[in-house]
């Protein structure tokens, strides 16, 4: 699971948003807090996940990259239209995983991530 490096998180947890991020990368568990990562499938958009489903071995091997984090489903629902509007207003289209992958790539090249070799 990889963040996206200027993810969007909801209102209810924007101050804790580092927190919130380093719990999910570390599997505590939270209640109410759900991520919103590009689909797995290429013909949908978005998908949004329960923090806490997370935890679960099969979400460990995959490559997801979490553009967005909200409290509460509903939150987490609004969140993810104000990103399809966000990058429909900066595109001109709705190709979100296009947009966001480029984006992070961009990122990568000015901020490699470095891996340790032990």
């Amino acid at each position: 699971m990889i963040f996206y490096r200027d993810f969007y998180a909801g209102e209810s947890i924007a101050r804790k948003k580092e927190k919130v991020k380093w719990k999910i990368l570390h599997r505590a568990g939270q209640v109410d807090v759900y991520v919103i990562t590009l689909s797995s499938n290429p013909e949908n958009l978005m998908d949004i996940i329960p923090s806490w489903q997370l935890m679960q071995k099969y979400y460990r091997s995959q490559d997801m990259l979490v553009i967005g984090v909200d409290r509460g489903y509903e939150n987490a629902m609004e969140l993810a239209g104000r990103i399809v509007s966000d990058v429909f207003q900066k595109t001109g289209n709705l190709n979100i995983r296009e947009y966001f992958l480029k984006q992070h790539r961009e990122n990568l090249r000015r901020e490699p991530v470095w891996k340790s070799c032990f």
